[in-house]
This record gives C-alpha cells, sequence and structure tokens, in this order.
C-alpha cells in the first residue's frame, strides 16, 4: 500500500459513492486505511521526538471516520471523499490536522467555527495580549507557509462586549481561527513530504500553542 493506492482508491470511492460499492470494495478499504494509520503512527512518534509537549496521538485514534454523519446533513454523499487525521490530538483542544483527499490535500490548525465558549475565550486572549497573534501571524515565515488565516465571513461590527475601536477589532471580528498549507497529490508522493510536515507542524506551533493556551487557561 501506498499514497498513490491511497488516492486510486478515493477516485474510485466518488465515481462509485453507495454502500454497495463499499461491501464489494471492503478489503481495499481497509488495506488502505491501514497503510494510513502505519504511516500516521511513525509521524506521531517523529512530532513526539522534536516537541515534548506534544500529545501522544496514535494513528487510529488521530484517523477520523470516512462516513459523512447523514443524520444532520442528509444531502450528503455517503462517503467522504478524503481521508482526515488529526495528530497531537487534545480533547477540546485544535489539533494537527492533515487532510488526503480525491480533490484537496492540506495540513491545517486551529479552530474552525468553534463554539460560542471557545470563541470567547480566544477574544478574551486577543483582548489581553493581542500583540502575541499579531507578532505570530506577520512573521515572514508563517506568511509564506500559510498566508492569511482562512476567510470565514467575520462580523460586520464588533462582538458583544468590545469596542469598535479596539485596537485588536480586525482580530475580534473573526468566527475562526486556522490556517492552511495545501499541498498537490505529486507533492505528496514525493519522498520529501514528511520532512514537509515536519516543517509545518513546527511553524504552526506557535500558533497553535496561543490558541490552545486561550482556550484551556
Amino acid at each position: 500500500m501506498s499514497f498513490n493506492s491511497l488516492y486510486t482508491f478515493l477516485r474510485n470511492l466518488q465515481d462509485n459513492n453507495h454502500k454497495e460499492w463499499m461491501d464489494a470494495h471492503r478489503e481495499a478499504y481497509k488495506e488502505n486505511r491501514e497503510f494510513l494509520i502505519t504511516w500516521l503512527d511513525a509521524m506521531n512518534l517523529t512530532l513526539a521526538g522534536i516537541d515534548e509537549n506534544y500529545y501522544n496521538t496514535p494513528g487510529k485514534k488521530a484517523i477520523n471516520r470516512i462516513n459523512n454523519n447523514l443524520m444532520f446533513h442528509p444531502q450528503k454523499p455517503v462517503y467522504k471523499d478524503h481521508f482526515g487525521a488529526g495528530l497531537d490530538q487534545v480533547s477540546k483542544q485544535g489539533d494537527f490536522y492533515l487532510q488526503f483527499g480525491a480533490y484537496e490535500n492540506f495540513i491545517g490548525g486551529g479552530y474552525w467555527h468553534p463554539s460560542s465558549k471557545v470563541l470567547k475565550s480566544i477574544r478574551e486572549a486577543i483582548d489581553y495580549n493581542g500583540e502575541e497573534l499579531k507578532e505570530i501571524l506577520s512573521k515572514k515565515s508563517f506568511k509564506q507557509m500559510f498566508g492569511a488565516l482562512v476567510e470565514d465571513n467575520p462580523l460586520k461590527t464588533a462582538p458583544k462586549g468590545f469596542s469598535r475601536e479596539h485596537r485588536h477589532i480586525d482580530l475580534l471580528r473573526r468566527r475562526s481561527f486556522a490556517v492552511v498549507r495545501p499541498f498537490t497529490q505529486q507533492e505528496i508522493l514525493q519522498k520529501d513530504f514528511e520532512d514537509k510536515v515536519i516543517e509545518t507542524y513546527n511553524e504552526m506551533l506557535p500558533f497553535r500553542r496561543y490558541l490552545n493556551k486561550a482556550v484551556t487557561v
């Protein structure tokens, strides 16, 4: 098994996105899933070796279900078009997310549309020390790797409890705090992809730690 076979499986699944096809190709699904779990296990150990505060996340815990939740989104296909996984995964914190998809591949982190409670905590941290977050976001290497925060339809006015004249109003208006680094399938198939995962983790770490501290303190 390899990422090449994983992508072949995902493309075939998208052409046949129904339970009958999946049942007939269950072994192929299991083999590709096990390949990714093994790869995640190795990456988990690698990241644990470079970050003393890393939260051990074995592949089986990291990997997400491929089934879509049709209870709340009945219009979605039965199966996702990707395998997703979250490493450094502490409960209720922003993990280090990797997505390997038929159409979209990226590494991301932070909080995408968090609960009102989590968002309130992040805004309070920005109110107290938004300079630190702005310094992280404006770092040259960070901007080169991720660009800006992912767009999320920010508020048109100040959130409740904050002035429109607040020095960090641009951040306080946000509903999400997340960054992504896109990859092509061809880049993921290269030998140096694991090195790129490590450099992405290291560059994103101060951003994730800032947000996770805001949520837990």
